[in-house]
């Protein structure tokens, strides 16, 4: 079992309780596949060390962190540079975390959508979402919707996104 655990992280599903509390044999598993965080004890699951190696590999691997870790912003930070969607993982007070948004919505604008409202009126936040994927201003507060520079941002991006997808 040990063997396929190397091979494939997933199989750390089928592996018994010990394996799966094993805290060197679920390191190996996450770095195969960091999704198989999901099958690691709950001692394992609020394990920095194994977390970060999970969210590394596969940042959504966050959803299957401890609610402690949801709420580490290093480990955030790792986790949405990998993958942008780990932020709606993230607990609501590094949902507001300005640097972790920006270093989001720079991967994918729509990261936006899980930003703190706070963040959803910020100006450079929502510019720099928007730049990144026109289709971010809906999640942008109403008034930065409404805003001219915003518009004309948008709209550039729009066409930028149009004129890359002509042969």
């Amino acid at each position: 079992m040990l063997a396929a655990i190397q091979q494939h992280g997933g199989a750390l599903e089928y592996a018994s309780e010990g394996l799966r509390g094993d805290r060197e044999v679920v390191l190996a598993a996450v770095r195969k596949d960091g999704r198989a965080l999901k099958y690691a004890s709950e001692g394992l699951k609020g394990d920095r060390e194994v977390v970060l190696a999970a969210v590394q590999q596969d940042g959504r691997a966050l959803s299957y962190a401890s609610k402690e870790l949801r709420g580490d912003r290093v480990v955030l930070l790792a986790a949405v540079q990998q993958d942008w969607r780990a932020l709606q993982y993230a607990s609501k007070e590094l949902k507001g975390d300005r640097e972790v948004l920006l270093a989001a919505v720079q991967q994918d604008g729509r990261a936006l959508e899980y930003a703190s409202e706070e963040l959803r009126e910020d100006r450079e936040v929502v510019l720099a979402a928007v730049q990144q994927d026109w289709r971010a201003l809906q999640y942008a507060s109403k008034e930065l919707q409404g805003d001219r520079e915003v518009q004309v941002c948008m709209k550039n991006r729009l066409m930028a996104s149009f004129c890359d997808t002509r042969p």
